[in-house]
């Protein structure tokens, strides 16, 4: 499992190929990632890329996005001849002819061996086209002694019923197991420390449960608009972008049952059971659980910030919403009854992702007068960006003469505890997809459950009289999100 991979493991010889490979995500994550991994010797001599775009970049301009994503340019321009670029349209099997020519030439000269990853960092529509003629072409084949996989984006689908398509257009051309579907929260540390912290501590096994836990609580926030993302967030909005997959995972993670080894396929199971059981309301019932915003005007670091429907691509009458917050159910054995409370929105207080587990109070306060006044629930709160950390909330005395009890914090951050610096989210996952550890990936049947617990909130989304609420940028969103908590005597964790 690559929580557990030796961070020396390095790739045999292979080629990654990278559909996209002038636009944003490769220049931001993915060049940055094979750089750096480059750079800490991860990735042996015998390592090309090929970027494939439309754009007239030619290798020399591609190279120089090389460069310009590298920390360390003397180490990646010992490489930098490593890289070629072919420009052509992602629908014509032309490009697929020049791409199999390059292939054969860059594996005969440079003893690469015949290992290929394809990345499909382009937008959504062109995933079943680019599969398609992979697969036309040749190149979706495997071989006995090298491998053929493929590394695709979210989002996976709009709804279950495209998922489903598009899993099964994707399987005429790639097996189940070549296909590497990537969301990039599940490479954070703290997101795959939510194992480690559950299953090798005995402490904690016996309270996560019903039986101890008062409510669980999930928040996204971001503090930044949808900046050049406009065109693309009107198509997605909050629900789609962020609690499909990013939230959906990390829910399923922390309530999920212990695996019975710790490898791709049985983490993978209890993830799908774990969806399995969260509680799908009827749509009529769903504007009662579910809350949806949109930000307006508002002040965020003394700086002022204009509306979601300012922002450039945006309609000025759009009804896309930026903020969601839900009241979920998991109906088993462990959880059945326990609130699960999600929240995310764009254009909040400040940015943090982060897991909060309230555990129900003590059932007798000895304390007289308001001595425990100041005293809270007990709070295991994980939280995942920006600071990775672990902080657990409990009572202890004020000192001085008075008997006053108040709530209190012991913290562990990874920062202050490790000297090891932590990975990138894409520097893990890509170098984990080479060497085929499937364990941080999506399977179809998880992507499948994530999008019918999700479909029903689309649908009723979609109705003209669902409410949208509108919040001012730099607050935790509209007050109606408070209030759906407070129905059951709750509130909102906020830092």
């Amino acid at each position: 499992m690559s929580i557990y991979v030796n961070s020396k493991k390095r790739t045999t010889g292979a080629t990654l190929i990278i559909f996209g490979a002038s636009g944003d995500l490769t220049s931001r994550k993915i060049l940055p990632a094979v750089a750096s991994l480059l750079d800490q010797d991860q990735l042996p001599n015998e390592f090309s890329v090929i970027g494939v775009a439309r754009s007239p970049l030619g290798n020399d301009g591609f190279r120089n996005l090389v460069r310009e994503s590298a920390t360390n340019i003397e180490s990646i321009q010992t490489f930098i001849d490593n890289f070629h670029y072919i420009q052509g349209d992602y629908a014509a099997i032309s490009t697929y002819q020049s791409l199999v020519a390059l292939l054969d030439s860059i594996e005969r000269t440079r003893e690469t061996g015949k290992s290929r990853l394809f990345y499909l960092a382009t937008v959504p529509d062109l995933f079943s086209t680019i599969t398609s003629l992979l697969g036309q072409s040749g190149l979706s084949r495997n071989d006995t002694s090298s491998f053929t996989r493929i590394i695709i984006e979210k989002p996976f689908g709009a709804d279950a019923a495209s998922a489903r398509s598009l899993n099964s257009e994707m399987h005429r051309s790639f097996s189940e197991e070549q296909i590497y579907r990537i969301d990039h929260y599940l490479g954070k540390e703290t997101v795959q420390n939510l194992l480690a912290l559950r299953f090798s501590n005995a402490v904690f096994e016996p309270i996560w449960n019903r039986n101890y836990v008062n409510n669980v609580q999930i928040t996204v926030a971001e503090h930044i608009g949808v900046g050049h993302r406009g065109g693309f967030y009107e198509s997605a909005g909050a629900l789609k972008d962020i609690v499909q997959n990013h939230m959906l995972q990390v829910l399923s993670l922390v309530l999920m049952e212990a695996p019975a080894l710790m490898t791709a396929e049985s983490i993978q199971n209890e993830k799908v059971k774990l969806l399995s059981a969260v509680e799908i309301p009827p749509i009529p019932d769903i504007v009662n659980r579910a809350v949806r915003g949109q930000y307006v005007a508002g002040v965020i670091s003394s700086e002022e910030v204009k509306s979601y429907r300012q922002e450039r691509g945006v309609s000025p009458t759009s009804q896309t919403e930026t903020f969601v917050a839900m009241r979920l159910g998991v109906d088993n054995w462990r959880w059945a009854g326990i609130p699960i409370f999600i929240r995310t929105g764009k254009r909040m207080a400040k940015r943090e992702t982060q897991v909060v587990m309230e555990f129900n109070r003590a059932p007798h306060l000895p304390f007289t007068g308001g001595s425990a006044r100041q005293l809270g629930p007990n709070r295991l709160i994980l939280r995942i960006q920006p600071e990775e950390e672990i902080k657990l909330i409990f009572g202890a005395k004020v000192p001085g003469q008075d008997y006053n009890i108040r709530s209190v914090a012991m913290d562990f951050s990874y920062a202050d505890t490790f000297r090891e610096v932590s990975w990138d989210a894409y520097e893990r996952l890509l170098l984990d997809a080479l060497l085929g550890d499937r364990t941080l990936f999506l399977r179809s049947d998880e992507v499948i459950k994530a999008w019918e617990i999700v479909d029903p909130i689309q649908h009723a989304f979609a109705d003209p009289n669902f409410p949208l609420h509108h919040y001012a940028a730099g607050t935790y969103g509209p007050k109606e999100s408070s209030r759906l908590l407070g129905a059951s005597g709750h509130y909102w964790n906020n830092i």
